[in-house]
Parts: structure tokens; sequence; C-alpha cells
């Protein structure tokens, strides 16, 4: 069997950097075989500059709307975004597809591997099928009327049987609902039962108006039910964030992805060690750049951080956002809060995102018999990324 040998300044196995001066092996595939000191490795090491890291691990990304990089001005509110986004309709389709390779592409040249992506149509699948990235398809449930729900949920039981037929689809297709306000009471019951012991996703808190609309039945997502004509005399403000009131209808999902988290509260995660939802279970997704394409504003992730969660990063979509890249995430972090080391920030993008999608028994780290994928990330200053750092895919 061919080996490969690869020395860099410093190698980031998904949990610490190792000591100076270790090789990684691997097979020619990318399979790690084992990760020793220089002097043990014999000859034919290949040496970089730089860090060696595996694969980055976007954790939500909305590959579908691909087609619409640019359209959109930025921090106008999640109100416009949404208006604008179900209104964008009159795109060819070879112009769909075409984006979607695009961004695709761009994807794996910022070293990504795997992608948790939200699907509201089939139009990723063609792409998908040709297995260049590993995704998880989170088939995207909402209908805030209750009178479309029986509708709704048909064509997300449609869409996941398309999905279920890509290979491995049935391991990584899920049922996930939207949002708090975009799911009706009748729709929340009868999704419950495809939410069972599933990996699912939900956006949370991702606009002050989403705890307004629950905690007191106003604000202004009840501007955007009247500007799409939507009603729902089903529901009651509970009283509670919008996060509170939703956990309970998780409990029966194997893992939870909440994706934004923008306006979430310490009040919040006290309710958290109340609830029958556990902390492990729940995984935290953050994507800044489109937090401040959208709304400018940063996640709390000093709060997240406090409470020693898993911690992921996603990039969204190219209508929210100007690139897919996880060092384009990690920098933005980085510039509002300094003091987070780069280790802890490749943390998020490797092992982390392995686990909340599901995936870390291939991807995640360096660990004997897995094929993370192999990233060498150029121009750092020791172990820190700065702005001029960029990656670069080994195997």
């Amino acid at each position: 069997m061919v080996y490969r040998k690869l020395r860099a300044n410093l190698i980031f196995n998904g949990r610490e950097f190792l000591e100076p001066n270790y090789v990684l092996i691997t097979t020619e595939d990318g399979t790690i075989v084992d990760c020793m000191p220089a002097i043990d490795a014999g000859e034919g090491i290949e040496t970089f500059s730089g860090i060696l890291s595996p694969g980055f691990i976007n954790c939500h990304c909305h590959l579908e709307l691909s087609h619409l990089k640019g359209l959109f001005p930025e921090k106008k509110g999640l109100v416009d975004f949404v208006l604008r986004v179900v209104t964008q309709q009159d795109i060819p389709e070879e112009e769909i597809q075409e984006a979607i390779y695009s961004a695709e592409s761009q994807m794996i040249r910022n070293g990504i591997v795997a992608v948790g992506d939200i699907c509201n149509n089939s139009q990723t699948i063609a792409q998908k099928l040709k297995r260049r990235l590993v995704y998880h398809n989170f088939i995207e449930v909402s209908g805030w009327n209750p009178v479309i729900a029986s509708a709704r949920m048909a064509k997300a039981k449609s869409l996941f049987e398309d999905f279920r037929e890509l290979p491995d689809g049935d391991e990584r297709t899920s049922i996930s609902p939207h949002a708090a306000y975009s799911v009706s009471e009748s729709l929340w019951k009868m999704m419950s039962g495809d939410l069972e012991d599933r990996i699912i996703t939900v956006h949370n808190q991702e606009t002050a108006w989403e705890d307004e609309l629950f905690e007191k039945g106003t604000g202004d997502a009840l501007r955007l039910y009247n500007l799409m004509k939507i009603e729902n005399p089903e529901f009651k403000a509970s009283g509670r964030s919008s996060f509170q009131t939703i956990l309970p209808r998780l409990v029966r999902a194997k893992k939870i992805i909440l994706v934004h988290n923008t306006f979430l509260k310490p009040d919040d995660l006290l309710h958290l060690k109340d609830n029958p939802v556990k902390a492990p279970l729940i995984n935290w997704c953050l994507c800044p750049n489109a937090n401040l394409y959208i709304e400018d504003k940063m996640p709390p992730v000093e709060l997240l951080r406090s409470a020693s969660f898993n911690i992921a990063l996603g990039t969204d979509s190219l209508a929210s956002n100007h690139s897919l890249s996880m060092l384009d995430e990690i920098r933005t972090i980085q510039r509002f809060y300094p003091e987070i080391p780069s280790l802890e920030l490749l943390q998020w993008v490797t092992q982390n995102g392995a686990i909340a999608l599901g995936l870390e028994k291939r991807f995640g780290n360096f660990v004997q018999g897995k094929r993370p994928g192999i990233n060498l990330l150029e121009n750092v200053e020791g172990k820190k990324i700065n702005d001029s750092t960029t990656v670069r895919r080994i195997l």
C-alpha cells in the first residue's frame, strides 16, 4: 500500500495542536493511518508551511438559494429578506443549476468536506448525486396558516422520499421545522412523529421580533404575515421566548441543531436546565456573516461559550452572505471576540460540526480509520488565523 506522509509547522488534529515535528500518515485516499514524531516516520515526508487541519464542516447552508447571490440589500432586517426570497421565482432552471454547481465548487475550494443543507425543493439533488461533498439534507417544513398544514406536510414527505434515494440518503435526510414563527400548531402535531430519533435543525431567534411575537403577540412578525396575507387563528402568545415555547416539541429528536441564535438570552439557557431536552442533545450553530448581512447583529458567542455547549459554524446562503467560507466566519468572530483562540474556533468548524451533523465516525479529527479530508492553512501567525490566512485542500 502507498502512504502519504504529511508534515507542516503545526498539525491541528481536531482537538488540539500537536507538538512540532509530528507527521500525519494517510493512505492515498486520505484515510488516517497514524500521527507520529518525524523521527519515527521514515523517508518520503512531504513538508508544508502552515497548519494541517481536518476538513471543514459547514453546519448550515441553503445551497438551493445560491442563484440569489448579491440580489438583496444588506442590513434591511429579516422581514424584508424573507419577502424577497419568496418572491424571487422567475429564475431559469439552467441558471439555478449553474449557481448550485458554482456554490458547491466554492465550498470545496474553501476546504469544506461536509454540509448541513436546508432543502425546500429537489433542485440540489442532481448536483448531490455527483458526491463531491457529503450532505445531511434537512427537508424544511413551514406553514403558519393551519389550513395548509396537510398540504405542506405531504409536500415535505414527498421531498423526503426523493432525498432518501441519494447515497446514504436514509441516514442523512431529516424532516425539520423551519422556525418557531413559521409553523402552526396543526403543522407541529403533524410532523411530531417525523422528528423522532432524527437529527433536526431549526432557525432559532434570528430576529428580535421572533421573541416579541411569542412573548406579547406583537411586533414585526405581524407585518410579515399581513404582507404575505397569512392568518393563524390557532396562535396564542405563550408569554415566553420562542425558544422556550418550542423546546418541548423537540424532545423526541435524536439531536437538535439550533441555528443563528442571534437574540438568545441568559434566561433561555436557565430554562434549558429544567427542560427535558438536555444540553448534550443541543448543538448551537452560528452564522455570524449572515446575521450581520440581514440584521447587522452578532450572536451572543460568549453566552454560549460560558455554558460549554457544542458550538458549530455555518455560512447560511449566498443570498445572505458574500462567501461560503468557514475561514471568513472565523475571521468575523475574531473581529468581534479577539480573545477566542484560533484553536477553539478550529474545533467549531471540524470536530464540533461533525458531531452536530452526526458525521463524527468519518469527519472532524485525525483518528485512525477516518477519512476527514485534510486542509492546509497557509499564512498563519504561529497558532493564530489572521486576515491573510488561506486554506488549501490537500486530500
